[in-house]
């Protein structure tokens, strides 16, 4: 079992909340107490449900040895063509601290966004960790995100984007390395935005642009794609703060 587990989430693939179970856990020392990633799932799951929050949709992606997951889980709760989700990412190896950030799922295309980069919900993994209160408090602070991260979406849709500028936010992206992406997913990106694949990104805007963006890092396989779309957020924001 424990063979087949450490493949799961490698080369593109994601998983079910049912194979992530599947995934062992290392033994405790007596300063580090992993948290199985499904347990994880699991108590974030039933603190969505005391909320009357439903999820729709969930998966996971997994680093080849069983360590490192990343996890996003879609919610029923909806704002105009697109679905608000929760990024989740957690480690056994303490290479990265259990942590939560909110987003969206577009409806058109499947692309996911969040809203930032991921912020720590748990101190360390020590055996004096309360894993149901910690998540809760996490998820307190999410739902208290949603509503300035619909002003945010809508705040993208309304803002027109000159050719110029939206070349130079591409530019300042991979060629300047602001934004830790592969480069070679810059043409992808161009194409994407002046050449779009659906009517609803046609119009010249920061959202048509970060939709480019988001359609282009589903080529990389799901532990990059996370931690590149939890980080577009925060450098479009940039741009939009200072007019680009």
């Amino acid at each position: 079992m424990s063979e087949t587990s450490t493949l799961i989430g490698y080369a593109g693939r994601t998983i079910n909340r049912e194979n992530l179970a599947l995934v062992p856990t290392p033994p405790a020392t007596a300063t580090h107490q992993p948290v199985p990633h499904h347990e994880i799932v699991q108590a974030l799951v039933e603190t969505l449900g005391f909320r009357h929050i439903g999820v729709v949709h969930d998966e996971y992606a997994v680093s080849p040895d069983g360590m490192k997951m990343f996890g996003v889980l879609d919610l029923e709760t909806e704002m105009h063509g697109a679905r608000f989700s929760i990024g989740l990412r957690n480690s056994h190896d303490k290479t990265m601290r259990l942590a939560l950030t909110c987003g969206y799922r577009v409806f058109v295309c499947s692309n996911m966004a969040f809203s930032g980069d991921f912020t720590p919900v748990l101190a360390k993994h020590s055996k004096s960790l309360n894993l149901v209160d910690s998540i809760s408090v996490g998820v307190d602070r999410m739902q208290r995100n949603f509503g300035p991260m619909q002003k945010q979406v809508e705040s993208w849709q309304a803002m027109e984007l000159s050719n110029v500028a939206a070349k130079l936010i591409v530019y300042e992206a991979f060629i300047e390395s602001e934004l830790e992406v592969p480069k070679h997913l810059a043409r992808r990106v161009h194409d994407l935005y002046f050449e779009p694949q659906y009517e609803e990104f046609r119009p010249r805007t920061l959202w048509s642009l970060s939709n480019a963006f988001t359609s282009a890092f589903k080529e990389l396989d799901p532990i990059p794609q996370f931690k590149a779309t939890a980080k577009l957020g925060g450098f479009l924001e940039e741009r939009l703060a200072r007019k680009f």
